[in-house]
């Protein structure tokens, strides 16, 4: 069956996160979590998971993840949505154990054939985490919803945070930027099919690589890069170890056509309100910068501070796992911002 999925949303992937400053203001009252000492992880801070610990060794990660769609195949949209989800259990350093689904369905708009469909793709992710796809919960709703709420487990002594990060961390990202861009020009239809599938090639890639990070103690902060773009996620991490993140532009990932859609307006509404939000936290090199470093990214890559001292060992370990990375900056000492681009 043909159907075109981001016809009936007016929001697609990780873009339609609320913006941050806005999500804050939410969170704003609710942030305590002092009478639950065995939550090591919770709102208090703006880590990609929660962290239970069950024990003095061991710890339940619990996430969730859900979005509208962000491509028109439902299959692909499915197996988007819920790559997306199990990665915030990477990002804490955790394996992926069970997922549950989140499903919301327009029913008097879309056949249920389709939903059908958007769970398979779903159940085709976590196949691929190697974890059953174990129930879920559906409701009919104005617009398709799908994603999923993952559990996870991980050693209390492998737990990685986002704003754990020492002074002189080098950064790394797992991943190009700029699938915020390539899908708004999907919408725009002025995208060619090999960028899109390049997209989506990035988007249904598991960050599995996080499993391997925990345990490893030269690793000190990891976080994933989603919606709120690096500057965000990198603003995070750096304001939560009372650090500034030195960037340097042109080391840091994008998929090849970008700069055609970029000339071609197709910005998406995400990056607006991201740096709407946060940009006066951020210095750039140039006005422009923020439209591709803070584009929102559906299933990002992760964002990895590392000491310098095992530079080698950490870029060896990416390349055995298919990962040709290089530092893209590093952490430095709070200055008056927390962000700092330079070309």
């Amino acid at each position: 069956m043909s159907v075109k999925l981001t016809q009936y949303s007016h929001g697609a992937g990780c873009g339609c996160k609320i913006a941050p400053a806005v999500l804050d203001r939410i969170l704003h009252q609710s942030r305590s979590q002092s009478h639950f000492p065995n939550l090591l992880v919770g709102n208090a801070s703006n880590d990609d998971a929660a962290v239970y610990a069950i024990n003095e060794e061991d710890c339940v990660i619990s996430t969730t993840d859900f979005f509208m769609p962000i491509v028109d195949d439902p299959f692909t949209f499915g197996k988007i949505a819920a790559v997306n989800a199990i990665s915030d259990v990477y990002a804490m350093g955790g394996t992926p154990t069970m997922a549950i689904a989140i499903l919301g369905w327009p029913m008097d708009k879309l056949e249920p054939e389709i939903a059908g469909l958007v769970l398979d793709g779903g159940k085709a992710a976590c196949a691929e985490a190697g974890i059953p796809l174990a129930g879920g919960h559906s409701i009919d709703c104005p617009e398709p919803i799908f994603g999923l709420a993952v559990t996870g487990m991980v050693k209390r002594k492998h737990l990685k945070q986002n704003n754990t990060a020492r002074n002189g961390d080098l950064l790394y990202l797992t991943k190009p930027l700029g699938v915020g861009i390539i899908t708004t020009a999907q919408k725009k239809g002025i995208v060619t099919e090999e960028d899109v599938q390049m997209a989506i090639h990035s988007m249904t890639t598991l960050n599995k690589i996080g499993a391997l990070l925990g345990p490893i103690q030269e690793v000190h902060a990891l976080t994933d890069v989603t919606g709120f773009g690096l500057l965000g996620h990198a603003l995070e991490m750096a304001k939560g170890s009372g650090l500034t993140a030195v960037i340097e532009k042109s080391k840091v990932p994008s998929l090849p056509c970008v700069p055609t859609y970029l000339e071609q307006k197709a910005v998406p509404g995400g990056t607006q309100r991201n740096w709407k939000s946060y940009g006066h936290d951020i210095q750039l090199s140039q006005e422009e910068d923020y439209l591709l470093l803070a584009d929102p990214q559906t299933s990002g890559g992760l964002l990895v501070a590392v000491d310098p001292s095992f530079q080698n060992q950490f870029e060896s370990l990416m390349s055995e796992n298919g990962l040709s990375l290089t530092p893209i900056g590093k952490m430095e000492e709070k200055s008056k911002v927390f962000v700092k681009i330079e070309d």
